[in-house]
């Protein structure tokens, strides 16, 4: 089977597979990547987006259909390991001479980022919008960047290569992870076995180990 999931589930591929005995495949992309690859006839079984947008968006569309909210996730800032900008807070990303990088509004974590902006007054020029959180992540961790705006996941994924630092407000703006079977899919009733799994006790072992939230 092939799951579209967005960038921000990548670093749950691995423990994904180990929810079903199917063979999986992966097609990571920002959400409203993966519901045009959808729409333009891309092949798929299970679309999982980073937020209920773009999920009804795939619904109306008729190419996705049964979706069901499995995890929420939430946003932090983070600098490259070491911090040699010295940004220790949101305000300091309005210093001239912080290269601040975030996701397209078009996509849930660019949606989530402006949230956060208007939240916490910030007036920020980033230098580059970004089409995916892996992309905006990987600024920061090659140096490119001095600061981004990423999900908490994708920071513990990081590792020692980013430090993070809390965002005010950020608890009052989660993401919704949105699980739902593809209408096209060729493997529609094991494609809603794991639709229906990612809300079982090993997945919410899995969900939780990676940063996110389970859904109740």
């Amino acid at each position: 089977m092939v799951v579209l999931g967005a960038a921000s589930t990548r670093v749950l591929n691995d423990e994904m597979r180990t929810l079903i005995d199917a063979p999986l495949t992966f097609n990571n992309a920002g959400s409203s990547t993966l519901v045009q690859q959808l729409r333009d006839g891309a092949p798929g079984d299970v679309l999982i987006t980073a937020d209920q947008k773009n999920m009804d968006d795939a619904v109306r569309a008729g190419v996705a259909r049964d979706p069901e909210v499995v995890a929420t996730n939430s946003m932090v800032l983070v600098v490259p390991k070491g911090n040699p900008a010295g940004v220790r807070s949101v305000d300091d990303l309005e210093r001239g001479d912080v290269n601040f990088v975030m996701c397209d509004a078009q996509v849930p974590c660019g949606t989530v980022s402006q949230q956060l902006l208007s939240a916490n007054s910030l007036n920020v020029h980033p230098v580059s919008l970004e089409h995916n959180v892996a992309d905006t992540l990987g600024k920061v961790v090659s140096g490119e960047a001095d600061a981004a705006f990423v999900y908490r996941t994708d920071a513990a994924a990081a590792g020692s290569d980013v430090d993070t630092v809390d965002i005010p407000h950020a608890a009052e703006f989660p993401n919704s992870l949105v699980a739902g079977v593809v209408t096209s899919s060729e493997h529609p009733g094991e494609a809603g076995e794991l639709v229906h799994r990612l809300h079982s006790p090993q997945a919410r072992e899995m969900w939780e180990q990676s940063g996110f939230t389970p859904a109740a």
